[in-house]
């Protein structure tokens, strides 16, 4: 029997629980505290908390096998230092372009485009071992506080740069190179949202050292953005562009003096 408006399920986790667990990484990342010598001699048990904590969600779940969640547990808290190594990484790549940026603490605390990336790299570990509903609803966490939208499925390498952010969109299947940089209202996506489509390659390809601006628009599983490209803002872009190009289209605007014009343009909104 079904019950419209209920979700039906043996324990399932509130997505309140998942934002907490994500949360909880971040401050374990990077933890802001004036005692750091206290904080190391908790470090192990901080880890321990989060393992359990990912043990339980995993279960809640899935119905796997508890030494299976267990393994996926340790392997990912074995990966957190590998994923600090790689945000630390962005970090430094936004503080060397962005001329705002004063230092990496303003740029860990505060930028919303390291936040998404941040929240996608942990989300992605569990997304590659197939834990269900929990990297999506991290992702979609960061998504609400940024306006990011990265699916926990896409590959993306370090470093990485979102600058400003908002508006932009990575969808699952889409595969980004090292040192790209991506402004926002940008989105890599596909041609077409057909649900027979589900395991193939939907979502772009962006190689090592890209640029792309501003609201563009990058469509398709086989485009690919060649290797030290450069993508003008508010381009539309649904085949593959050659490395070291410069992709760009020239808009014209005409500037008069309203005095000479017959009728004035009024507009009402």
């Amino acid at each position: 029997m079904k019950y419209p408006g209920f979700i039906l399920s043996d324990n399932l986790p509130s997505s309140k629980e998942i934002h907490q667990f994500t949360e909880s990484l971040i401050c374990y990342l990077f933890p802001v505290t004036d005692e750091p010598e206290l904080f190391l001699q908790h470090h192990e048990v901080t880890l321990y908390k989060l393992q359990k904590n990912l043990i339980d969600l995993i279960e809640s779940v899935d119905k796997k096998q508890l030494l299976e969640k267990e393994i996926i547990a340790d392997e990912f808290c074995n990966s957190l230092e590998e994923v600090k190594d790689m945000l630390l990484t962005d970090a430094r790549l936004i503080l060397e372009f962005d001329p705002a940026a004063t230092s990496l603490e303003e740029i860990i605390l505060s930028y919303p485009g390291f936040y998404a990336i941040m929240v996608h790299r942990l989300a992605h570990l569990l997304y590659q071992v197939k834990v269900p509903l929990v990297p999506r609803i991290m992702s979609e966490w960061a998504h609400s506080k940024t306006g990011i939208d990265i699916n926990p499925g896409a590959s993306i390498g370090c470093p990485f740069f979102i600058d400003h952010g908002t508006g932009v969109v990575i969808g699952e299947t889409t595969v980004i190179g090292n040192n790209v940089k991506i402004y926002q209202g940008v989105t890599l996506g596909a041609l077409a949202v057909r649900k027979e489509d589900a395991q193939s390659k939907r979502h772009p390809t962006i190689e090592d050292d890209v640029i792309i601006y501003a609201g563009s628009t990058i469509l398709g599983g086989n485009t690919v953005i060649g290797r030290e490209s450069i993508i003008g803002g508010n381009t539309w872009i649904t085949k593959s562009v050659p490395p070291f190009s410069i992709v760009y289209h020239k808009n014209q605007t005409v500037v008069n003096d309203r005095r000479d014009l017959e009728e004035p343009i009024n507009f009402v909104i």
